[in-house]
Parts: structure tokens; C-alpha cells; sequence
């Protein structure tokens, strides 16, 4: 289960709310009209919607149904009620997207899931939190802390690292955040402009 934060300006963002990641616009960005994108623990949509908006037809997974029901009629998102915790099967078959976008949300034992949820040359672009994050507020559980380097290790086997980045943002609110663009299998595919 997430933990909640209390850290001011980051609980907007948590659910889901605010402006879209800027690297998830950077990354998704060149994502073609007509892909198929997973936003999982989406909240209140804001990449659902964002990438909805380009032409993108997008699952938004989330167990909050009062969060969903925020972006129940936008065109293009198809919402999802599901308890990603639960240790119940995710409805989709393998190779599914063409992108995964998970923000803010860490939960280990469901990491594996995602490359197999994902067409061959689909992208992964993920952003949390990191150890550190205790200094400016929530989350400060390390179970809902990355460990230094750990999307790199954990995308090490199926995925072709595009970008990587970890270290102290300042904004929207100070934290030490961790981020990762990376390609399923072994061919690089061309960058984000």
C-alpha cells in the first residue's frame, strides 16, 4: 500500500491532480496517435487526460473510484477500478501497451508485471520517490522508497534504458525523486525531441 503524503504541494500531484510530469511529457510525447497506454495509480488523471488529448487511448488504473470518476467521460480514457495491491490477477493480457506511465506509486512486487504488459519496443516511463525523501516530508517509509540506482536494476534484463535521472527536485515541491524512460527489449528506437 502507498503511503500518504502530507508534504505541501505534493498531495495535488499524488492524486493525481496539477499539470502532467514534465518528463512524462518529455517521454511521451512522441508516444504515435492511436498507442495504447496503461497510466497506472493514475488518481485523478492528469496524464490520462494529457496523453488522451494527443490522441492516445488510455487505461487509467486506480483503486480510488471517487478519483476516477474525474476523468470517467474524457474521451480517449478508458478508467479502471482495480486494487493493484491485492494480489488479484490485472485484467490485461500480456503485451497490452504500448506505454506504461506510473507516477508517484511504488509497489515492488508488481514491477515484473509491467514488461510483460508491454508490446516488444514499448516504453516505460516511471517517476517516485527515492531513499532522501524523508527530509522534505511523505513518503518517508522506505517501502515506498526507491533504493539509489533500483529502476536501473529492475529494467536491467528487459528493457533498453532511454534516460535515467535521480536526485533532489525543487519543484513542484522540494524531494528526491527517481525516473526512468526505457524501451522493452534490446533496441533503442529513436529519442524524445
Amino acid at each position: 500500500m502507498s503511503e500518504p503524503i502530507s508534504q505541501p504541494g505534493v498531495a495535488a500531484i499524488k492524486h493525481g491532480g496539477g499539470q502532467p510530469s514534465a518528463w512524462v511529457q518529455r517521454h511521451a510525447g512522441g508516444l504515435m496517435a492511436g498507442s495504447s497506454v496503461l497510466d497506472l495509480a493514475c488518481g485523478r488523471g492528469r496524464h490520462a487526460r494529457w496523453l488522451a488529448d494527443r490522441g492516445c487511448h488510455v487505461t487509467a488504473a486506480d483503486r480510488d473510484p471517487a478519483a476516477l470518476a474525474a476523468i470517467d467521460a474524457h474521451p480517449g480514457v478508458t478508467p479502471c477500478a482495480l486494487d493493484l495491491e491485492s494480489g488479484d490477477a490485472w485484467p490485461w493480457p500480456d503485451a497490452s501497451f504500448d506505454a506504461i506511465v506510473v507516477t508517484n506509486y511504488l509497489h515492488r512486487p508488481s514491477f515484473d508485471r509491467l514488461a510483460a504488459l508491454l508490446c516488444p519496443g514499448g516504453l516505460l516511463i516511471y517517476e517516485t520517490f527515492m531513499l532522501g525523501n524523508a527530509a522534505f516530508g511523505k513518503p518517508s517509509n522506505p517501502n515506498f522508497l526507491l533504493m539509489p540506482g533500483e529502476l536501473l536494476e529492475r529494467t536491467r534484463e528487459a528493457f533498453t534504458v532511454l534516460a535515467f535521472e535521480q536526485g533532489e527536485i525543487a519543484r513542484p515541491a522540494p524531494a528526491m525523486v527517481q525516473r526512468i524512460c526505457a524501451r522493452k527489449g534490446e533496441a533503442p528506437g529513436r529519442l524524445p525531441e
